[in-house]
């Protein structure tokens, strides 16, 4: 699986092999994953933000407001 920063700590071939279906791979062999967060409120993406996953998600996959 993945950490909270991204990173894969898993030990299986073939789950490393199909990480692209949910996660884009980005420099320093870190996980993305593909996902655009949409919410009114912009508290909702602040507590997922601080939340222990928060580092995963790019700044412009958030959509709020």
């Amino acid at each position: 699986g993945l950490d909270g920063s991204g990173h894969y700590n898993g030990s299986s071939d073939l789950q490393l092999e199909r990480m692209n279906v949910y996660f884009n791979e980005a420099n320093g062999d870190k996980y993305v994953p593909r996902a655009v967060l949409v919410d009114l409120e912009p508290g909702t993406m602040d507590a997922v933000r601080a939340g222990p996953f928060g580092e995963l998600f790019r700044p412009d996959n958030f959509v709020f407001g």
